[in-house]
């Protein structure tokens, strides 16, 4: 009873570490602003993520996913979103990238079309680097960010002339935020990344005629993007905002969200902006999808490109529904990053970069993702000798037969000893990186995040606990080959304490072992790394 009455006079309760300066950010007002959001719709989030785990229950009884014949006249309606704005009507290079204030200020001076400022993937949920990130992006609208290398060498300022368009990612609706509690449950993770920069920063992009914009991660069904569009709408209510002025654009990269397109542009109709192709996390999503389906045990990670056919149709679909309803058909991500001190290999690199955006913008994509600055000029050369306007809504892709069998055929392939030690590097290096506060890690010359551990546990998870698979050279995919993989880790990083996340190796190879003998994949890696932040 103490603790209820306790809980009434003082109904928020903030248990991350106090940061200088936070109360810049979380002000009375503010906190005010989040209770509002938290009391509103937490019973309906909850209510989305049972019906999340009633439905993959019932794949893993054997179910397979499809088109939903309850919302049939939704797909056949003769219907658009509504109009895009100036800001978002050219997006054909977009570069991402988590939050801290270099990035930041890189980003928005890169010359991309805009920047996807990350609070999911690529950021480590950590209290300061969530309240580093708000307040990075706060004072980037107001045009004010600056930012000193620890070391003094460099000072990187805000280039008041940048025209790059920022649009904010927040948390998947799955994810809590524990260091604030409204009632003792803990807030949304996305209602809190969303719903703080939204009343700091709306009103002074609305002004600019730059939205606020954002991108929408993880939906698996028109109902979760309804529930967004009920958010929206009250956020714009309570700050005085014009209706339909938040915008956004939902990344396709759940297996169930793609039988759901035209659902989820018609639930956010009024503003939403695009769909793009979250084609890592829709590979991990697949996976997990089908973890108790022996029949669709996919390759190894490097053998499922966009040419494998059920990644083809994802995206094509995806295509020919966008421009039927108006909106943008975004590409996917190139992850690569310069190759320092090897010219012919960085070339090599750049090689498949052009040639991933020649088959996107040929398909008919309306831009695409980059990770790094110095993969803008290469996509936006091709963008711009396939794309001359600002996009390609008139290309309609009526050739585009995407049925149910189309979009969950398996890929044909193998595992390598390469491939299968690869799965369990990455997932240990980025995990490590993440246990130490990063979300965005460099592997092999790939800027990783978060989708690409995902992957690699997904499928030493599916490899293991479905049995009798072997790697092309014959050796059983047992636990013994994992166990023997893991182990050699240490040695294998002998200089680990130069890596990002070095400190935390031994206590990712722990975590890692954990999930992969577990009797159940776990639905998300960062649901129990979180705990350990």
């Amino acid at each position: 009873m103490a603790g209820d009455a306790a809980r009434i006079l003082n109904p928020i309760e903030l248990t991350g570490p106090r940061l200088a300066g936070q109360e810049d950010l979380l002000t009375p007002a503010a906190l005010g602003f989040l209770i509002d959001l938290h009391r509103a719709f937490e019973a309906k989030r909850q209510a989305r993520l049972a019906a999340r785990r009633q439905r993959q229950a019932r794949f893993d009884a054997g179910e397979l996913p499809d088109f939903r014949a309850d919302t049939r006249a939704i797909r056949e309606g003769d219907w658009t979103v509504a109009p895009l704005p100036e800001a978002l009507l050219d997006r054909r290079v977009e570069i991402t990238g988590p939050v801290d204030p270099k990035m930041v200020i890189n980003a928005l001076n890169s010359g991309a079309s805009c920047y996807m400022a990350d609070f999911e993937d690529s950021t480590c949920p950590t209290w300061e680097n969530l309240l580093t990130g708000q307040r990075a992006l706060r004072k980037a609208v107001a045009g004010s960010l600056d930012w000193m290398a620890p070391d003094g060498s460099k000072h990187y300022v805000l280039d008041p002339a940048s025209k790059t368009v920022l649009i904010v990612r927040p948390r998947g609706w799955h994810l809590d935020e524990k260091h604030v509690l409204v009632d003792g449950q803990r807030l949304s993770g996305s209602l809190f990344d969303l719903g703080l920069f939204a009343f700091h920063n709306a009103a002074a992009l609305q002004a600019k005629g730059r939205g606020p914009y954002f991108y929408l991660p993880k939906l698996q069904a028109m109902e979760e993007a309804a529930l967004w569009d009920e958010v929206l709408a009250f956020i714009e209510t309570r700050l005085g905002l014009p209706e339909g002025a938040m915008k956004v654009t939902v990344l396709i990269e759940t297996l169930p969200a793609v039988f759901e397109m035209h659902e989820i542009l018609h639930a956010l109709r009024g503003r939403i902006a695009g769909l793009n192709c979250g084609r890592w996390d829709y590979i991990f999503s697949y996976l997990k999808t089908f973890r108790r389906h022996r029949d669709r045990v996919l390759p190894e990670r490097s053998q499922v490109g966009m040419t494998q056919p059920f990644l083809k149709a994802y995206s094509e679909l995806l295509i020919q529904t966008c421009h039927r309803r108006g909106a943008h058909a975004m590409g996917g991500m190139a992850a690569q990053i310069p190759i320092a001190g090897d010219p012919i290999a960085n070339e090599e690199a750049l090689a498949r970069v052009r040639a991933d955006k020649q088959r996107e913008a040929g398909a008919g994509h309306d831009g695409t993702w980059v990770a790094h600055p110095a993969l803008i000029p290469v996509a936006r050369e091709v963008f711009d000798q396939a794309m001359p306007g600002p996009h390609q809504q008139a290309v309609r892709r009526e050739d585009v037969a995407a049925d149910r069998d189309a979009l969950i055929r398996p890929s044909i392939g193998t595992i390598t000893r390469k491939g299968f030690d690869n799965n369990v590097e990455v997932c240990v290096r980025y995990l490590a990186a993440w246990l130490e506060g990063q979300g965005c890690v460099p592997i092999h010359w790939l800027m990783e995040d978060a989708a690409t551990a995902e992957i690699g546990r997904a499928q030493l998870w599916t490899w293991l606990h479905h049995g009798h698979l072997h790697l092309d050279d014959g050796t059983p995919v047992d636990f013994s080959l994992f166990d023997r993989s893991l182990m050699s880790l240490p040695s294998k990083l002998a200089d680990r304490m130069k890596l990002p996340g070095g400190s935390k190796i031994n206590e990712a190879i722990a975590l890692l072992d954990q999930l992969t003998h577990a009797e159940e994949l776990a639905e998300f890696l960062t649901l129990p790394a979180y705990e350990r932040l």
